[in-house]
């Protein structure tokens, strides 16, 4: 019976303001998590326009082009049922 106040006890330090802090290794973290956002941001764009390259040398089939809405496309009818 001498574990339980002692684990009371243990469970109720509660640590001092300086004694909390995030620590280099939460920075270190943080700066890799964001790297790594940039670098899969580059990537995917470099992707892409190869993708667009692809599509304007004829690699891909015609048939399956899609269009590409712009902002000066005439707005759909909606009269018509």
């Amino acid at each position: 019976m001498t574990l339980v106040p002692l684990a009371l006890w243990a469970a109720d330090q509660v640590p001092e303001d300086d004694d909390v802090v995030a620590g280099w290794t939460a920075f270190a973290v943080f700066v890799l998590l964001i790297g790594a956002v940039v670098f899969l941001g580059f990537s995917l764009t470099k992707q892409l326009r190869k993708a667009d390259a692809a599509e304007a040398a004829g690699l891909y089939d015609p048939s399956d082009k899609k269009k590409r809405q712009t902002a000066e496309a005439e707005p759909a009818d909606d009269e018509q049922a």
